[in-house]
């Protein structure tokens, strides 16, 4: 069985997260202790709630160390939500800025829509050669719940660095919906929300893991 860490840093649906990846066949350790989250095949890091105060709940556990071991030995991180969103350079929340992990450049900010939060399901669209989206319809829905997203991607081009592949959605303008660069994964919606979609998804990371 594939093992993976779920990062308990005292935000995020850890049992709903440690439900569906079960479900899909991985043998699950909810941790923070960096010992066990590095000798995991692979890495979840959720998050719900603010940006400032997820960051300061993963940097108390270490968090932003762990995941940049665990990315530097090539081994599979997977963000979700706002574990997704503090993987970039900062977040700004009512006009407050916060400090991220700064694995990708960028900003997190307010979705440019009249309704918020975004809650509910929503289609997505990925780039060509996703792996976390491979053999779904393209109507297929997942189940989102945020006010704040990556709204462009700022990583310039590297003749070193393969281009990440890319998902967006849409909430009064397109959003960063999905990420795939390397060992490094996210989503900002909920699969473990998101029924056989999200299981689908869940299975598709695993395979890159094992």
């Amino acid at each position: 069985m594939t093992s993976v860490a779920l990062l308990d840093y005292g935000s995020g649906n850890l049992h709903s997260a440690q439900r569906a990846l079960e479900r899909v066949g991985a043998a699950v350790t909810v941790t923070s202790d960096h010992r066990v989250a590095l000798a995991a095949d692979g890495l979840v890091v959720p998050g719900v709630g603010a940006y400032g105060a997820c960051m300061d709940g993963l940097l108390s556990v270490r968090g932003d160390e762990l995941i940049d071991k665990r990315l530097a030995g090539g081994r599979p991180v997977l963000g979700i939500c706002v574990g997704m969103q503090i993987l970039f350079d900062r977040g700004v929340e009512f006009g407050e800025p916060a400090t991220g992990c700064g694995q990708w450049p960028g900003t997190v900010e307010q979705l440019k829509a009249g309704v918020l939060p975004h809650m509910g399901w929503n289609t997505v669209t990925p780039d060509s050669g996703s792996v976390l989206f491979d053999g779904m319809a393209a109507d297929t829905r997942f189940y989102f719940v945020h006010s704040y997203a990556a709204l462009r991607w700022e990583m310039e081009p590297s003749d070193y660095i393969p281009p990440a592949t890319l998902t967006w959605a849409d909430h009064g303008g397109p959003f960063l919906a999905a990420v795939e660069n390397g060992p490094l994964s996210a989503t900002q919606f909920h699969p473990e929300k998101s029924g056989d979609a999200g299981a689908a998804l869940l299975e598709n990371w695993l395979r890159t893991v094992a």
